[in-house]
């Protein structure tokens, strides 16, 4: 009897270990896609539970710091490189971001409720700043694009839980003329989720003038500057947390990327490294020669799922296809070169007219017409240069290594029968 009763015992407790395991991890992703976290985020209440384990491995592992209270959470992610290109919301160019920012600048000023009308005269205003004016930025509201803007950022700030909806419709006031003043929205501003917008070490406010980085690169590089101790393991946990977040927020790491004493490091811990982070997000290690993913099987944690449905989805795999085709065979024709000649876009381009005539049936409409490859080919060429997959350097296109493991074979398209 008793030991019947002890092994059900050590049965519950290992079923509660895992669970606890499996929650710990689910909220450890929740929180790399979304670290700026309202309280009616699914995943909210289990990283509450369990806050102080998810604080103290961020801290450990990357150096990022998590604040978690009763409204939301916000993982400070600061990524590896700040000087990326290819991170960012999906749309926005500099510009966009300007508007955001001021936004967020009226916003922080505002009541707890704020009109999409009085959020956009206030925006004026400060978008008349000479300091903008004399870097040829400028914003009206009076054409619709710059209305059709202003609703973008007010839907970002939605999507991110600064703003909740309470009533109106942003599309009317986008349609409506300025002087009509009847089209409107109105929002609710969440103070706190809008505080923890900016996720830097040093705000940017507190520069004095003579200290201030004068270019974007420094500007943006002085924002999540973090202190490194003088010591030597001061400078190996500083490198220990710039490789965990390049795995962690990057879609690989490449060795050739990476600076000669952060690669040395890199290519002793990667095993150890990969190992910790795989059991904590439940992500899978390809580890290759030319250097390391953290491949998510289920492709749920990706900003860019690849492959996927929809045209300019399947047109990014065939263009990835098409480049690896080309990257094996350029090494194929000479085995002592590592270079791998780069595709002009046109080229690709060129590779997607003739493939329209296979596949085009199953493309939206406006992907059919003639011409239309010029732009699927750098849609499918931004998607792939976001994933990494490739490089593009003047004119020209250049595989990487990665690409690789996109590498089809000859499709068997199947009629659906009626």
């Amino acid at each position: 009897m008793t030991a019947d009763r002890d092994a059900d015992d050590d049965g519950l407790r290992e079923r509660q270990q895992r669970f606890q395991r499996e929650e710990m991890r689910a909220a450890l992703r929740a929180l790399l896609m979304t670290p700026l976290m309202d309280a009616a985020h699914e995943d909210f209440a289990t990283v509450r539970r369990h806050a102080d384990r998810l604080r103290e491995w961020f801290a450990r592992e990357t150096g990022w710091v998590l604040h978690v209270e009763r409204d939301g959470g916000r993982l400070y992610k600061r990524p590896a490189d700040p000087s990326d290109a290819t991170r960012g919301l999906t749309g926005y160019d500099r510009r966009r971001y300007v508007l955001l920012c001021l936004a967020c600048a009226v916003l922080e000023r505002a009541d707890p409720q704020i009109t999409l009308r009085l959020l956009g005269e206030r925006l004026l205003e400060l978008a008349a700043d000479p300091t903008l004016a004399a870097l040829g930025f400028t914003f009206t509201l009076s054409a619709q694009h710059e209305r059709r803007e202003l609703v973008a950022v007010c839907r970002t700030l939605l999507a991110l839980g600064v703003l909740q909806h309470v009533a109106g419709d942003e599309e009317a006031f986008v349609q409506a003329a300025v002087a009509t003043g009847q089209a409107d929205a109105l929002y609710d501003v969440q103070r706190r989720t809008l505080a923890g917008m900016l996720a830097a070490v040093r705000g940017p406010s507190t520069w004095t003038r003579p200290e201030a980085p004068t270019t974007l690169d420094d500007r943006l590089c002085a924002l999540v500057d973090a202190h490194v101790a003088d010591s030597d393991e001061g400078r190996r946990t500083a490198m220990r947390h710039h490789i965990a977040r390049r795995l962690l927020d990057d879609p690989v790491v490449y060795l050739d990327r990476l600076a000669p004493e952060v690669r040395s490091y890199f290519l002793n811990q990667r095993g150890a490294m990969a190992g910790r982070l795989c059991e904590a997000t439940g992500l899978i290690a390809e580890q290759r020669a030319e250097g390391l993913a953290l491949v998510d099987e289920a492709g749920l944690l990706t900003d860019l799922v690849m492959p996927s449905e929809g045209t300019d989805a399947h047109v990014t795999l065939l263009a990835a296809d098409y480049l690896a085709m080309r990257q094996r065979l350029d090494r194929a024709g000479d085995d002592a070169s590592t270079q791998v000649a780069a595709v002009r876009e046109q080229d690709i381009a060129e590779f997607l007219r003739g493939a329209r005539e296979r596949y085009g049936r199953y493309w939206r409409k406006s992907a059919r017409e003639a011409g239309a490859e010029r732009e699927l080919a750098a849609i499918a060429v931004e998607r792939l240069e976001r994933l990494q997959l490739v490089e593009r350097r003047a004119d020209f296109v250049h595989p990487l290594p990665a690409l690789a493991r996109f590498a089809l074979g000859d499709a068997e398209v199947r009629e659906i029968p009626t």
